[in-house]
C-alpha cells in the first residue's frame, strides 16, 4: 500500500492549474461509443480511474490513444458488450457503458460494481430507466444482462431520486434510441451539461441539461464523430486545492477554475473569514488568515446546486481549523463518516452520530499515521496534514490518486512539504 509523507506546518501559496473533471470524463468516454467516427477528448486527467475505463473500452473493442491530456478513442472496431467482472470491481463509473452499448448493441452486461466503500449505491435507478426504454433485465447471480430484441425507444422516464450516474446513463441510452425521452427528477450537476454539449455536438437535441427535466431526441442510430471537445474543469478538485489553501493560512489563484460551479464551498469559506474572489472568469482566488475568529458553521450536503458530497469530509478537515461548534450533516450517502476516527487519531475534536458530524475547531492538530479508506477521505486526510504540526503518514495513496493527478508534485509546487512513497 502506497503512502504519502506530509511535513504538516506550511502555508500554501502560488498559482495552480485546475485540471478536467474525473466526474465528467468517464460518461463523456463511454459515450463515444455511439460515435461512427473517433471521439477526441481534450483536458482529461491521468488518473487510474481513467485508466480503468480506458481498459474498460479496450476490452470492448474500442482503440484508445492518449497523448499528453488528449484522448482519441475510436469505436468503430467495438464488438464487445461485457464489462470484464475485474475491471467493474475496480470502479463503478465502469457501468456508464451500460446505456451506450445497449443502443449500439442491443445488449450488455455487467456484474456488481465497485469503487469507493461509502456506502450503498444502488444500480437500481439506472435498470428500472433502461427497461423503462424497451430493455429486458436478466439476473443470473451475480451478473446481470441487459437485452434489447428491438431498437431502444423514447420513453417518460422519473427518477425516485436525482442520481447523477442514472441521468447520464439514460441520457446516452436515449440519444441513440428512437423518439424523445424525457428524465424527470433529473440530476443538474455541471457534469450533466457536459455531457449534453458532447450529445449536442454529436448531432443529438438535448434540452434542459441543468434542470431536472432533460429531454433527448434520440438519433435512432450511430450519432457523428469526429467531434473535438474540452472537459470541464474538476470542481471537487478545486474545492480541495482552496480548503488545503484555507487550511493552512494560505492564498492561491486556481487557473481553469469555475466559481459558478461551486456553490456552497465560497459562501462557507467566506463565512469562516477567508476572502475568495474571482480576478477572472475562469479563475478562482483564496486568501486566509493566519488564524480564523470564531464561528459557527453548519452545512449538509444534497443534490447539486447543494453542497457537493465530494467536498465533505475535505470541509470536515478545513473547519477543525475554525475556532467554535461547527455541524455538517451528511445526506447523499449513509457511509460518508469513517474518515472521523482518523482526524481524531491527529487529535480533532470531532464527535459523530451516524450521518452527522459536530466539529468541535481550533483546537491544534498533530502528526500522525492514518488509513485513507475511500478516494475523498484520503482528501480531508491530506488537508489535516498539511494544517498539522510534524510528519503525518496517510497510507492508500491509491485511493487518493483515483481523483487527484501528481498531487504530491502539484501541492509541492505551492509551497507543502509532500512525498509519495
Amino acid at each position: 500500500m502506497g503512502e504519502f509523507v506530509v511535513q504538516g506546518g506550511r502555508r500554501l501559496a502560488g498559482t495552480l492549474r485546475v485540471n478536467g473533471a474525473k466526474n465528467a470524463v468517464l460518461p463523456l468516454m463511454a459515450a463515444s461509443l455511439l460515435a461512427d467516427r473517433p471521439v477526441f477528448l481534450e483536458g482529461v486527467p491521468d488518473l487510474t480511474d481513467v485508466e480503468v475505463m480506458v481498459a474498460v473500452l479496450r476490452a470492448l473493442g474500442a482503440v484508445v490513444e492518449r497523448d499528453g491530456d488528449a484522448l482519441t478513442i475510436d469505436p468503430r472496431p467495438v464488438q464487445g458488450y461485457a464489462v470484464p467482472a475485474e475491471l467493474m470491481q475496480r470502479m463503478r463509473a465502469s457501468m456508464f457503458v451500460l446505456g451506450p452499448l445497449l443502443a449500439r448493441m442491443g445488449r450488455a452486461e455487467m456484474v456488481q460494481p465497485g469503487g469507493c466503500a461509502i456506502g450503498e449505491r444502488p444500480v437500481d435507478l439506472h435498470l428500472h430507466g433502461l427497461a423503462a426504454l424497451g430493455a429486458r433485465v436478466e439476473e443470473d447471480g451475480p451478473v446481470t444482462r441487459l437485452v434489447a430484441e428491438r431498437p431502444l425507444r423514447g420513453a417518460d422516464i422519473h427518477l425516485a431520486y436525482p442520481s447523477v450516474g442514472a441521468t447520464e446513463n439514460l441520457m446516452m441510452a436515449a440519444a441513440g434510441a428512437q423518439g424523445e425521452t424525457h428524465i424527470q427528477n433529473a440530476a443538474q450537476e455541471p457534469e450533466i451539461v457536459d455531457l449534453a454539449v458532447l450529445l449536442s455536438e454529436m448531432g443529438v437535441t438535448v434540452r434542459g441539461a441543468g434542470t431536472p427535466l432533460i429531454r433527448v431526441v434520440g438519433r435512432a442510430g450511430p450519432l457523428s464523430g469526429g467531434v473535438r471537445h474540452a472537459v470541464i474543469p474538476d470542481r471537487i478538485e478545486a474545492g480541495t486545492f482552496l480548503l488545503a489553501a484555507a487550511a493552512t493560512g494560505g492564498e492561491v489563484v486556481l487557473d481553469n477554475a469555475l466559481a459558478v460551479h461551486l456553490p456552497g464551498l465560497l459562501e462557507v469559506l467566506r463565512e469562516a473569514g477567508a476572502e475568495v474572489w474571482s480576478p477572472r472568469p475562469d479563475a478562482v482566488a483564496l486568501a486566509a488568515p493566519e488564524t480564523y475568529p470564531p464561528a459557527r458553521i453548519t452545512v449538509q450536503t444534497g443534490p447539486y446546486p447543494g453542497f457537493a458530497t465530494d467536498l465533505q469530509s475535505p470541509l470536515t478537515a478545513f473547519l477543525t481549523r475554525v475556532p467554535g461548534m461547527h455541524t455538517v450533516v451528511e445526506r447523499v450517502f449513509e457511509n460518508r463518516m469513517g474518515y472521523v476516527r482518523e482526524l481524531v487519531r491527529m487529535g480533532a475534536q470531532i464527535g459523530v452520530d451516524r450521518r452527522v458530524a459536530t466539529v468541535h475547531g481550533g483546537t491544534p492538530l498533530h502528526g500522525a499515521t492514518v488509513v485513507a479508506r475511500d478516494l475523498r477521505a484520503g482528501a480531508a486526510l491530506i488537508i489535516a496534514a498539511l494544517a498539522a504540526e510534524g510528519e503525518t503518514v496517510v497510507q492508500g495513496a491509491e485511493l487518493i490518486e483515483r481523483g487527484y493527478e501528481r498531487l504530491a508534485d502539484r501541492l509541492g509546487a505551492l509551497g507543502a512539504r509532500i512525498a509519495r512513497r
